[in-house]
């Protein structure tokens, strides 16, 4: 069993598709064909049923797949790290972000630092939900994330990097603007602007309102932390956000915060990795950095 074969068969088991992962590693559809036939007459069992020109896991596929995933990570850091050892400038890292407050600042800041300190690595970030950008971790497909916490993934280290009470935001003109405390009840019966399902601070919302039983009526689902606060000052809704990130707008005046009785959870930010002893000097430099801004 040989890593090629291996990650053939990984990129098979996630495009589904031979002609796909033919693309994606980069060989032959052909060539990928007899590397699964070498490794399904190795292991003695099918790994691929075929149904209407389409690719499913058998059973041993997928006890495979686990494996394989894990045997490929580990492949890859044991080689990444042995690079690194000899090329500190250098290095790859793969960003997630779930938040819009953090990609907006302080991340140009903290990746611009890091630049200076790496001048020869190779940076992405990529801009998703908390739970997609934890999938991606977890498929060795992004380094570290900027997330909602917490996360409920056994693989992962997660470490605060701020912390922020949720509150209620309405435009000046808004009935219940002079008001410092506002309910539950009355908050359900507003039309809400909130984040996007699957994130986590949409979920302890959900979660309060649910204590709560209430049902309150969500006007608009948005993915955007700016576009939710513009909508609030056009008086369309009102919504519930870590107060750091409307901190600009209740300054000058555009929006007024109000404590929601009985809300007593807070956001958290938190950088996220692999739960992986092997960290390239350009991961821990990113590490160090977000310690150093977020505080």
């Amino acid at each position: 069993m040989e890593f090629r074969q291996l990650r053939t068969f990984q990129a098979i088991a996630e495009t589904r598709s031979f002609t796909k992962a033919a693309q994606r590693v980069h060989l032959t559809q052909a060539a990928v064909s007899a590397q699964i036939k070498a490794l399904e007459g190795e292991t003695g069992t099918p790994l691929f049923a075929r149904v209407n020109k389409k690719v499913f896991l058998t059973e041993a596929g997928e006890v495979l797949l686990r494996r394989a995933q894990r045997l490929l990570r580990e492949h890859d850091e044991a080689l990444f790290a042995l690079t690194e050892l000899s090329q500190a400038e250098r290095g790859r890292l793969r960003i997630g972000t779930a938040s819009t407050m953090a990609s907006t600042h302080p991340l140009p800041a903290i990746l611009a630092e890091l630049k200076r300190e790496h001048p020869r690595a190779q940076l992405t970030v990529y801009r998703g939900t908390s739970a997609e950008i934890v999938a991606k971790i977890l498929k060795s497909d992004l380094d570290l994330g900027l997330v909602s916490l917490p996360v409920e993934a056994s693989d992962i280290r997660a470490e605060v990097l701020r912390r922020d009470m949720l509150i209620a935001i309405v435009p000046p003109g808004h009935r219940l603007a002079r008001q410092r405390i506002i309910t539950a009840q009355q908050l359900a019966a507003e039309p809400l602007i909130l984040g996007e399902e699957g994130g986590n601070t949409r979920r302890l919302i959900n979660l309060f309102f649910e204590k709560a039983s209430l049902r309150p009526q969500v006007a608009m689902e948005l993915g955007s932390m700016t576009a939710i606060k513009r909508m609030v000052e056009h008086d369309l809704g009102v919504s519930i956000v870590p107060r750091s990130s409307a901190r600009d707008e209740i300054t000058a005046g555009k929006l007024c915060a109000l404590t929601v009785r009985n809300l007593k959870v807070y956001w958290e930010l938190g950088l996220v990795s692999l739960k992986s002893d092997q960290a390239p000097p350009v991961h821990r430099t990113f590490r160090r950095l977000c310690k150093k801004y977020f505080e």
